[in-house]
């Protein structure tokens, strides 16, 4: 993993304007990981993480030219938010789909796949989603952007029913995964 975070001249130049943030939090700290498809996204999300103030830790990919494989992208930022690492994964596919379904095979993480503000919201406040996935060929930019700032923005409400729906999940998840 590239930690991003000294090398603020490295984000992507201004090329289109996204839409402005609703609010902002400083000094939050956020994996992003992509594959091809989702590339292009990725440099839009680095240019809001970056303006910012987000500490970014960058796990790839680098390039749309070439084709790379989801899950090894997926994993990289599931495992540093699993780790504690990071506060917060961002990832990105064509659809989302393949990526969030890999990031949610890791243990601890509760990926949600949005594709407005309302999902990323809702994934935050009530299943404290620690992992947004975003399709790159289904959201456009100023859309993603405001997904991204909803999304890292937004608190767990910490109500009771959902502490036990987590609880709930946590433990499905060390049931099958104890079985294996």
């Amino acid at each position: 993993m590239a930690d991003n975070t000294a090398q603020t001249s490295n984000a992507p130049e201004q090329q289109s304007k996204p839409a402005q943030p609703q609010s902002v939090s400083m000094n939050k700290t956020v994996a992003i990981g992509c594959d091809h498809g989702g590339y292009p996204l990725k440099l839009e999300i680095l240019k809001y993480l970056f303006k910012h103030q987000f500490i970014v830790v960058d796990c790839g990919t680098d390039s749309a030219s070439a084709s790379v494989d989801y899950p090894e992208f997926a994993t990289k930022v599931a495992d540093a938010v699993r780790k504690g690492e990071v506060e917060f994964g961002i990832l990105m596919c064509s659809t989302g789909v393949g990526i969030s379904i890999t990031a949610n095979k890791v243990p601890g993480i509760r990926c949600a796949l949005a594709t407005d503000t309302f999902v990323a919201r809702r994934a935050r406040e009530h299943n404290d989603a620690n992992v947004l996935a975003l399709g790159g060929s289904v959201i456009g930019t100023g859309l993603a952007v405001d997904i991204v700032d909803t999304f890292l923005n937004t608190a767990f409400s910490d109500e009771d029913r959902h502490k036990r729906r987590i609880a709930q999940i946590k433990a499905v998840e060390d049931t099958f995964i104890g079985k294996q």
